[in-house]
């Protein structure tokens, strides 16, 4: 499954479980807040009905007051009478008031059908047998009548009442039938509020169980899952957490430790060494022909041979030795409790020959071979860095010898490793200060002696130690990454000496520079050639790039090939160095990638005298005439061989039997010198006869 569904199916996953969520929060919080509603009208209900039972307890008792006082005011004395009335009349007043409340309360309505229904409160009190507002009524009435009557009498004056006494009396029978009427009111407020009670409590429990449900369903469809899919999260985040872990200290092909796992521990390691007293041997170690496989085998067959040679490395060590893959096929095997130096001899010997055994790849047999440098703690350096340093330049010291050995750190390196960091440091002064320069050796064609080409190169006129031959500083340069500096130095100073002859007219064919692969990984190599011959004035048809084969071979990922094919598009031409020595493919060797062809000088020398090599250089150069490709051979340095390249069709030559590389102001001799002449016109004196 590609990277964006996966990204899109993780989306709607998390939008499902955050919409589950959040609807399941919101149906629990609405019956929450359901149950909360109905519990305030439950309250609410309950405070209404307690009121409503206060005031019909009140209006029982009114109405028995109401009766007592009209019959005590009557048989009362004068002068007790008017309290008697006050009383009367207060009573009376709070029973209409407070029947007016009941009515509010209660919404009674005459008119309302509920009055038939026997169970309701207008039943009460519109109908029979209880008439409760018909008695209430008549007692506010009679109460008002015969306060105005008893009134009337204590003031004499004739006013007020004038019915006649005998329509104001309130006998018992008004009393009971008005307090059994609040009574049977009483009664059916409670049962109405008993009833509703009970359907509130009844869909409060409906409500209450429903949210147990709803929680519920909720734990099982969408919090279940949801801790599932977080436990399963969280399980491949510690998952990842730990390959991160592994991978930051692991090489992730090999799975041995890595360089940063070597850093960070090696100190450690020495500093056990010197508590134990013991030595700890480190053996760098390089495989002698890795290159070779991977150009012929593939990089599947290169990864194969890695992984077999580390899980060989572990095979052959102890659990308290260390392993590590610095990059590439450069190994390091830190060795503790080592031994004397005959103990790790031996040691050394059965790592190598285990690492050295064949390897079958796909049918194929491998004989990668390894090499391999020791350096001894403490007697070679008491530090991590100069250790590794020391056994890199032993391993460089068994790689001299042939490889498929090993060799010890001795005081003859440390003069060279001084010599070592000596040059390092004159290089970067060399570099800062643009010392490299541009020699030029002409290529020339053997049939008619014309100059088909110049090729520029570096020279390092130290200033106490005189020329320094390119041998011995190029492979530190290209050691410690400096070839990319330098290549721009030797670059722009050739290009800038060829556009001074291309403006002087002088004849020179194409100037060719050397390019390695580093320069070409260079992100703005291309950019800068166009800047430099655009600034110079130089055409790009005069400038030849010499790549070497395994830089054509280099994959596309690194860009290379593509960024040749732009560099060609733009007119500059390729020249593919040292051919036959390397394993180029022939689907590369064509005109649409290649210009010329530069037969290797070890096929060359001797060309007259070895029948090999005259048969491999007259099949290269059948090969490129086939194409319509030009070749030119390097390293002619007797007549004899030039003789047998021209025997055998190789026109241009390059060696020191045409020229020496010379400086600027030489090559500019050289080619001057051998400009065509230009004829004289000569005037003759006198007449015509």
């Amino acid at each position: 499954m590609s990277q964006q569904p996966v990204h899109s199916v993780s989306r709607k996953l998390i939008l499902l479980i955050k919409s589950g969520y959040w609807l399941a929060l919101l149906i629990i919080a609405a019956m929450v807040m359901a149950s909360f509603i109905l519990l305030q009208q439950m309250m609410a209900a309950q405070q209404r009905n307690e009121t409503l039972q206060n005031i019909v307890s009140t209006q029982k008792a009114l109405s028995q007051r109401i009766v007592f006082l009209a019959g005590a005011t009557g048989a009362a004395s004068p002068d007790k009478q008017p309290a008697l009335v006050a009383a009367l009349k207060q009573a009376t007043a709070e029973f209409e008031t407070n029947y007016d409340l009941l009515l509010d309360q209660t919404g009674a309505d005459p008119m309302s059908q509920a009055r038939f229904d026997p169970k309701s409160i207008e039943n009460v009190l519109f109908t029979k047998p209880f008439h409760l507002d018909y008695f209430s009524v008549g007692l506010i009435a009679n109460g008002k009548r015969l306060i105005s009557s008893f009134e009337s009498k204590l003031a004499n004056n004739g006013e007020g009442y004038k019915g006649g006494a005998e329509r104001v009396n309130l006998d018992a029978s008004v009393a009971n039938a008005t307090l059994s009427g609040y009574a049977a009111l009483g009664q059916r407020i409670s049962a109405y509020a008993d009833a509703r009670s009970e359907q509130l409590l009844d869909l409060h429990r409906t409500l209450f169980f429903a949210t147990i449900g709803v929680i519920v369903l909720v734990a099982l469809f969408i919090f279940r899952p949801m801790s599932k899919a977080i436990l399963r999260k969280t399980h491949e985040l510690v998952d990842a957490r730990n390959s991160m872990a592994f991978i930051a200290v692991h090489d992730g092909l090999t799975g041995l430790h890595n360089r940063t796992f070597l850093t960070d521990h090696f100190d450690t390691l020495i500093k056990g060494a010197h508590r134990r007293r013991e030595r700890l041997a480190v053996i760098q170690l390089d495989l002698d022909r890795f290159k070779q496989i991977n150009d012929t085998l593939g990089h599947a067959a290169g990864d194969y041979v890695l992984v077999v040679t580390a899980q060989r490395m572990r095979d052959s060590c102890r659990a308290s030795d260390l392993c590590a893959r610095l990059g590439g096929d450069e190994f390091v095997m830190i060795l503790n409790g080592a031994g004397g130096t005959e103990d790790i001899n031996m040691l050394a010997r059965r790592i190598l020959a285990q690492i050295n055994e064949p390897i079958i790849f796909q049918g194929t047999t491998i004989l990668p071979g390894a090499s391999a440098g020791i350096a001894v703690y403490p007697i070679d350096a008491d530090n991590a860095q100069d250790l590794l340093v020391h056994a890199d330049l032993a391993l460089y010291s068994a790689k001299k010898m042939g490889g498929g050995n090993f060799s010890f750190f001795s005081e003859e390196l440390r003069r060279e490793l001084d010599y070592r960091k000596q040059l390092e440091h004159d290089i970067k002064v060399a570099i800062s200060e643009r010392a490299f320069q541009a020699y030029f050796q002409p290529q020339v064609s053997l049939t008619d002696g014309t100059i088909s080409g110049i090729e520029a190169l570096v020279r390092w006129n130290h200033a106490e130690r005189g020329m320094i031959a390119p041998g011995e500083f190029i492979p530190v340069a290209e050691k410690c990454g400096f070839m990319p500096e330098i290549g721009r130095i030797v670059i722009s100073k050739a290009i800038n000496e060829a556009a001074e002859w291309n403006r002087a007219g002088i004849a020179f064919g194409r100037l060719a520079v050397n390019v390695s692969g580093t320069e070409l990984r260079e992100h703005d190599f291309d950019a800068f050639l166009f800047e430099t011959l655009e600034k110079a004035g130089l055409p790009p048809q005069k400038l030849s790039l010499e790549i070497v084969e395994s830089v054509i071979l280099d994959d596309e990922k690194t860009g290379i090939a593509a960024k040749l094919r732009h560099i060609r598009a733009a007119g500059v031409h390729l020249e593919l160095d040292d051919f036959g020595t390397g394993y180029a493919s022939l689907s590369h060797v064509n005109p649409n990638e290649i210009d010329r062809l530069k037969i290797d000088r070890r096929f060359v020398q001797n060309i007259h005298e070895n029948g090999d090599n005259s048969k491999i250089v007259r099949a290269i150069t059948e090969l490129a005439r086939g194409l319509g490709i030009s070749i030119v051979a390097e390293g002619a340095e007797t007549e004899a061989e030039l003789d047998s390249l021209m025997a055998i069709g190789c026109d241009q030559v390059q060696g020191y039997s045409i020229a020496f590389p010379m400086p600027q102001d030489k090559a500019l001799e050289w080619l001057t010198a051998r400009m065509p002449k230009k004829a004289k016109l000569t005037v003759l004196q006198g007449s015509l006869a």
